[in-house]
């Protein structure tokens, strides 16, 4: 039986031991309510509010701007819907997740103005053509810290400068930087910020919003008072305890080199297999990228043909966005950056996480080029041209 490799990073990471102990008395010993006044609520209560300390202190703000959520779809539909009103109009970009993108699109549906920017070829927004899209009556800008298919890391900063001088909110979407780069929402300038716990090793169905201070904020839900009113519902207390503990872990291991790390096999692992390959390369080389993450492309390839091929040798890799799987059309980020739709539906994105080894890199490193030859000779197309 072959050993089975997991380089699909950006889709989920699986549970830390020391995250899984951390957040098992409260499935059972420790199981209180956190909104009760009885020993067992305020022992929950007091879990809840550690959590809140450590992931503060990850994303540099306070305790009483971070808002628990149920992970990062809801937290940036929490911050597009929750700051804008019918009249407003709100910027973003072609290459944002799905998250924001459909949500965007709901909010025109409700009165919103928005303006979808383009990018260029390595799939990188120009700040400038954020400030020529400004407008008076611009309320929010949100632009994605780095993409999930390409890893291509956008100029955060430059636009927090822009949007502070224009007087408008800013929303980044840090979900898939969140652990592989450090977040300051301080230096970012950003006024609202969203992550996901299951992208850094924390369970699935947790993550957080930050809100910066005296931003109102108009809740999804209703009922309780939680999160000071801006996200009714009984906290996830095991879930919230493990992304307070997976926070203090990723920025232990920012501060312990683990990024170089990464983009040290990631960039061996690309090299290789282009090299070995032929007629393949990787988008968004000329751009910085979060280091765990590369999109490669090879031409006269089906992708999803591909990444059953490898799954079946034992390898697991992407074609894209988790959350787009099954989509016949090809990438929209790949199609904002005008790749051919022929090539954007051949290319793979591979994820990295801090539990890749060298050996699961040796190993993709013998198996891609095999699949890709082997899938190469059964197209007319290659077999006529060679």
């Amino acid at each position: 039986m072959f050993r089975r490799i997991y380089m699909d990073a950006n889709a989920t990471t699986p549970l830390l031991p020391e995250v899984f102990e951390a957040m098992r008395p409260y499935f059972m010993e420790r199981f209180g309510n956190a909104s009760s006044v009885h020993s067992f609520g305020q022992r929950a209560r007091g879990a809840v509010e550690q959590a809140r300390v450590q992931v503060a202190e990850f994303l540099h703000c306070r305790p009483a701007e971070i808002v628990f959520t149920s992970g990062g779809t809801e937290s940036d539909n929490l911050a597009l819907f929750g700051v804008t009103r019918p009249g407003d109009h709100v910027i973003t970009t072609a290459i944002e997740h799905h998250a924001v993108l459909h949500a965007a699109e709901a909010l025109q549906h409700a009165g919103r103005e928005v303006t979808f920017l383009g990018v260029d070829a390595n799939g990188v927004i120009d700040p400038e053509d954020i400030r020529r899209a400004l407008r008076p009556n611009t309320r929010l800008i949100s632009v994605m810290m780095a993409n999930n298919e390409t890893g291509a890391i956008q100029p955060v900063e430059a636009i927090g400068a822009i949007a502070s001088e224009a007087g408008v909110l800013f929303h980044t979407d840090a979900v898939q930087s969140a652990g592989k780069l450090p977040i300051d929402v301080e230096k970012i300038g950003c006024h609202l910020l969203a992550i996901s716990g299951h992208k850094m090793h924390a369970p699935q169905g947790t993550g957080v919003l930050f809100v910066r201070k005296d931003i109102k904020l108009e809740p999804l839900f209703y009922g309780g008072s939680h999160e000071r009113q801006r996200r009714a519902g009984t906290e996830n207390l095991a879930g919230i305890v493990a992304l307070g503990k997976a926070a203090e872990i990723a920025a232990a291991s920012l501060r312990d080199g683990m990024p170089e790390k990464l983009a040290a096999l990631r960039d061996r692992m690309e090299h290789a297999i282009i090299a070995s390959v032929g007629e393949a390369g990787a988008h968004s080389t000329a751009a910085p990228r979060v280091p765990n993450t590369t999109n490669l492309w090879f031409d006269h390839v089906e992708g999803e043909a591909l990444v059953i091929s490898l799954d079946l040798k034992g390898l697991a890799v992407s074609g894209g966005s988790a959350c787009a799987s099954g989509a016949s059309e090809p990438s929209h980020v790949l199609t904002a950056m005008h790749v051919p739709a022929e090539r954007a539906r051949a290319s793979l994105r591979f994820s990295l996480s801090k539990l890749s080894t060298a050996e699961d890199v040796d190993a993709a490193i013998a198996l891609v080029p095999e699949a890709v030859s082997k899938l190469r000779e059964l197209s007319p197309h290659y077999a006529a041209a060679n």
